[in-house]
């Protein structure tokens, strides 16, 4: 008997409307795209963050790369070093980054009292501008010592030039004077730094010895103000230009605890405060 043979039905393939086309071929674009390899990591490395750390305030967060919480507002961020830190190596220093936090600016000391020298500040000066960090020198103020010496003092370790942030007086205790003697001694030393290099010094210290004795007496002058592992600094934002919010940061290419800072302010105001 013979067999009949099946008919195979042969259906039309439907073609693909063109919008459809289109629509696939943007996904597949996106999902190629390195920016959205970007957000993906990016949302990826946020969202391990939040699990690891549940109860940080967002504003104020730890970065663990420097192993130190870091507040959110500020986006221009440095360091401060001398001889403790021992020998740096500013390339890597300067290549350190999280997210949008790396090193821009450092003050490095200079000289103490009237005899001494840092014996790294040369090292230092000559070595972090090559990596591209801005540099300010500082002096470490000693109030029983004549404010006048020890400008000439440091004036004549130091070599500023334009680029370079504005010299800075380090004034933390009285050494036993009465406060109008502390200030007299440093108005000599301001006075004869801002003479010399027609620059307003920036003066640093503690945020109580601040309040209590500089506060009102040199308002025309920028503000290095420390105080540390807090949220938000305590002042008038018109009142400092720098906050060493820590002491105890971690950083690349040095040896030992270092000191973190942040500007108050955007790029052009940080640009503004240079050397001219």
């Amino acid at each position: 008997m013979p067999t009949k043979k099946r008919r195979t039905s042969r259906r039309k393939s439907k073609k693909l409307p063109i919008q459809l086309k289109f629509a696939i071929i943007v996904v597949i674009l996106i999902l190629l795209s390195p920016f959205y390899y970007g957000y993906v990591l990016k949302f990826a490395t946020s969202t391990w963050f939040w699990i690891k750390h549940p109860n940080e305030d967002e504003s104020y967060r730890t970065y663990e790369s420097f192993n130190i919480k870091i507040p959110k507002k500020y986006n221009i961020h440095g360091i401060d070093v001398s001889y403790y830190q021992g020998k740096i190596d500013w390339q890597k220093v300067k290549a350190m980054k999280e997210d949008e936090v790396h090193i821009s600016f450092a003050f490095i000391k200079a000289t103490e009292g009237l005899l001494i020298v840092d014996p790294y500040f040369q090292c230092n000066w000559r070595e972090a501008p090559k990596a591209g960090i801005k540099v300010g020198a500082y002096h470490f103020f000693r109030p029983k010592r004549p404010g006048l010496w020890q400008a000439n003092f440091f004036l004549q370790t130091i070599s500023i030039e334009k680029g370079d942030l504005p010299p800075v007086v380090d004034v933390e205790n009285l050494d036993g004077l009465s406060p109008a003697q502390m200030r007299k001694e440093l108005n000599a030393f301001i006075i004869q730094v801002e003479n010399k290099t027609k620059v307003k010094p920036i003066i640093y210290s503690g945020l109580k010895f601040y309040q209590s004795y500089l506060k009102g007496y040199y308002d025309s002058y920028p503000f290095w103000v420390a105080h540390y592992h807090q949220p938000k600094l305590k002042l008038a934002d018109d009142a400092w230009k720098f906050w060493q919010h820590s002491d105890k940061a971690r950083i690349n290419g040095i040896n030992h605890l270092v000191d973190f800072n942040a500007f108050n302010g955007d790029s052009l105001k940080f640009e503004k405060i240079l050397i001219k």
